[in-house]
């Protein structure tokens, strides 16, 4: 099995990396899944939550609010470490589980992060990949899926800066062109993986 970490910044495009590395073959674990399942409706994350930040972050469906949420923990470092230590620890479960669940293969796995660094997962990773585009870029992409640009800036300031990322990147994918051109990038990389994949150890 090789363990790639695949992580970018809000906007940066690694969620279409890791669909393209998906079709490929690859199998993708990824933490904003993994979170969303830490806090659903009757968990005892989604209890803690509560504790923490009230009844007011939930929706009127009883699940949580997440734009609501984001909105405090990303303008209040000490509220986001807070959800965080609620949060990462069920993150890093589900991962354990979905790298036991493949370690015996010649697989090549997938951890999608946008904390990958600052969680040390980088470190267990045989490969770490940072998606990189410019942060206009971040914005205006993620302003076209529907954020308001004050919580884009707020998340691009809660999160490490694209330099700090790159240095602990084996591979930086560039991300600032067209679609075409990312799965020339991707499809490189697939092929370095692959030719990892099947080398003796």
């Amino acid at each position: 099995m090789i363990l790639v970490g695949l992580t970018g910044g809000i906007g940066s495009g690694k969620s279409t990396v890791a669909d393209l590395l998906r079709e490929r073959g690859a199998v993708v674990l990824d933490a904003d899944d993994f979170a969303r399942a830490a806090v659903v409706a009757g968990s005892e994350g989604l209890r803690k939550v509560i504790e923490r930040f009230g009844p007011e972050v939930l929706g009127p469906d009883g699940e949580l609010d997440r734009r609501k949420l984001a909105s405090i923990v990303f303008a209040d470092p000490a509220a986001l470490s807070d959800l965080e230590a609620i949060v990462h620890p069920q993150v890093r479960r589900m991962f354990a589980d979905g790298i036991q669940e493949n370690l015996d293969t010649q697989g090549i796995v997938v951890l999608v992060n946008p904390l990958l660094i600052e969680m040390g997962t980088h470190r267990d990773c045989d490969i770490v990949v940072v998606v990189s585009t410019s942060i206009e870029t971040q914005i205006a992409r993620s302003v076209a899926r529907g954020m308001d640009e004050s919580d884009v800036r707020a998340r691009i300031a809660a999160q490490l800066p694209l330099a700090e990322r790159a240095q602990a990147a084996d591979v930086l994918i560039d991300n600032e062109g067209t679609l075409d051109e990312l799965q020339h990038e991707v499809d490189v990389l697939w092929h370095e993986l692959q030719d990892r994949a099947a080398a003796p150890v």
